[in-house]
């Protein structure tokens, strides 16, 4: 069995990579004492020992693993934002170009953000294959569930909440988002969009959406589904041409499912991109699961929830 610690495994990311990873018969858990957990020694002596890490903490205590890792063969998958641009970390969205043979090979991985991971699985390609330009100024408005904050929004959404949380919230407002230079980055755009991000009181579940004037591709909407549908064939990212949903699109319908599922609406002058899927799945702990299945030779798909009837026909290789 290969030998994984999950450094920081009381937060919500951690609490789901662990609750996927204890029943599976060929991972062996490290685990620490609720006394140790905070012990640099005892966390050392667990990352040095173990064949694959989590990383499931804040920025600094992040770097801290890293440093407390050494020179070890540990593997290592950060969830966290510390790394996401860090030039010798393997950014892990495997359905980017050659991107999966990457991660397959890596020593550290950094795990996507869950608004990036809708935002570069639309706009990437576009740029990639040049559809759209490097120098296009785009905006993103993403809906999120109030899982994504964490353990102390859950609270404060469960407990009595103000009258304020009852409807949805728009945060980030100084556009300086910690998510904005990975999806930069990972677009290859010159400039980060203008991002929106709002939580909503529902538990879970994620909807990210570019809207595109017609005049800034080359091409239109039907050379965007063409590309969708072949850049991602049968992976966990795929297009979908019509959801279904009588012109509405709920930002939790693909909540409990590990892929994520891509429309293009709009008409000749103006469209929109979406992206739907969970943002503590393919937007969290299925996206880290997905990445450790890679870097230890697994079938990529071990252990994720890629069946059901939410988004619509099940997911699948």
């Amino acid at each position: 069995m290969t030998k994984v610690f999950i450094d920081g495994s009381a937060g919500t990311t951690g609490l789901r990579i662990y609750e996927r990873l204890s029943g599976r018969g060929d991972i062996a858990l490290l685990r620490l004492t609720e006394g140790e957990r905070k012990s640099p020694e005892a966390r050392r002596e667990a990352l040095q020992s173990a064949e694959l890490a989590f990383l499931c903490l804040p920025d600094d205590a992040a770097r801290e693993a890293v440093a407390l890792a050494g020179d070890s063969p540990v593997r290592i998958i950060d969830t966290s934002t510390a790394h996401r641009t860090a030039p010798d970390w393997v950014y892990g969205f495997p359905e980017l170009k050659g991107r999966r043979e990457q991660i397959r090979s890596a020593r550290r991985v950094a795990n996507p953000g869950c608004h990036a991971s809708g935002f570069i699985a639309l706009v990437a390609p576009l740029v990639g294959e040049g559809l759209l330009p490097r120098d296009a100024l785009l905006s993103c408005f993403s809906l999120t569930g109030y899982s994504g904050g964490g353990k102390k929004m859950i609270a404060e959404y469960e407990s009595a909440p103000s009258p304020l949380l009852s409807a949805p919230r728009q945060y980030g407002l100084g556009q300086s988002h910690k998510h904005l230079p990975e999806m930069a980055r990972e677009c290859a755009l010159e400039k980060a969009p203008v991002f929106c991000p709002i939580v909503a009181p529902y538990y879970a579940g994620m909807e990210v959406t570019v809207p595109l004037f017609r005049e800034m591709l080359r091409g239109g909407a039907e050379q965007i589904k063409a590309l969708y549908r072949d850049y991602y064939a049968g992976g966990l990212v795929r297009f979908r041409e019509d959801p279904g949903e009588g012109g509405f699109l709920s930002a939790c319908a693909c909540a409990g499912w590990d892929g994520m599922e891509l429309s293009v609406h709009g008409n000749g002058d103006r469209i929109l991109l979406a992206a739907r899927f969970d943002n503590l799945g393919k937007g969290a702990s299925g996206a880290a699961i997905q990445n450790m299945n890679l870097m230890l030779g697994m079938e990529e798909t071990e252990g994720l929830n890629i069946q059901g009837d939410n988004c619509s026909e099940p997911f699948g290789f």
